[in-house]
C-alpha cells in the first residue's frame, strides 16, 4: 500500500489518467461498507495535493462513520458515457483518518483553490487514501493505443499481473 505520490511515481501515466477524471467533473464515488457489510455508493469530492489523495466529508455522515469503522474503500470515476469510452479509472485502498492541524489546513487551502469554498470549524471529516490496487479501462480504443478485441477493450492495472 503507497501513497497517492508513491503511486504517482511508480505510474505516473495511469496517474494522470485517474486525476484527469477526478477533475472532469469534480466527483469520486466512494465504495464503502456498511456496519452491516454491505456496500455503500457515495459522491465525494476529491482534492489531490501534497502527494495525498484526500477526501473530505460532513461530520458524522454515513461514509465517515463507515471509514472510521472499515478503511478499505474504493475510489471510483464518475462514468457518463455508457459505452465506456471516456475510461473508467478505480483505486482501491484504506482511509486514514486526518487529524493533524496544519493537514487540514493545506487540504482546506487546496479545496479552496479549487472550489473556492472550505469547511469551517473542526467538525468535518478527513481522509488520506493509500493505493493498493488501480484498474483503468477503456472501451473504443485503437488497437495502436493498445484495444483489444472488436470492441477495443483496453485494460491498464497497477500493480501490473505477475
Amino acid at each position: 500500500m503507497v501513497s497517492w505520490a508513491g503511486f504517482q511515481a511508480a505510474a505516473p501515466v495511469l496517474a494522470a489518467k485517474g486525476e484527469e477524471r477526478f477533475d472532469k467533473t469534480g466527483l469520486i464515488l466512494l465504495g464503502s461498507l456498511r456496519a452491516d457489510g454491505r456496500p455503500r455508493i457515495s459522491p465525494v469530492e476529491p482534492v489531490i495535493t501534497d502527494g495525498r489523495l484526500y477526501l473530505g466529508m460532513m461530520w458524522q455522515s454515513k461514509k465517515a462513520l463507515d471509514l472510521l469503522r472499515d478503511p478499505r474503500c474504493v475510489v471510483h470515476s464518475t462514468v457518463a458515457d455508457r459505452l465506456g469510452q471516456e475510461g473508467e479509472f478505480k483505486a482501491y485502498g484504506r482511509a486514514t483518518p486526518i487529524s493533524d492541524a496544519d493537514d487540514r489546513e493545506r487540504y482546506c487551502q487546496a479545496l479552496f483553490a479549487k472550489i473556492e469554498w472550505r469547511p469551517e470549524g473542526d467538525e468535518w471529516h478527513l481522509f488520506d487514501i493509500d493505493v493498493d490496487e488501480v484498474v483503468f479501462q477503456q472501451f473504443g480504443v485503437d488497437a495502436a493505443e493498445g484495444g483489444t478485441g472488436d470492441d477495443g477493450h483496453l485494460v491498464e492495472r497497477w500493480p501490473p499481473p505477475a
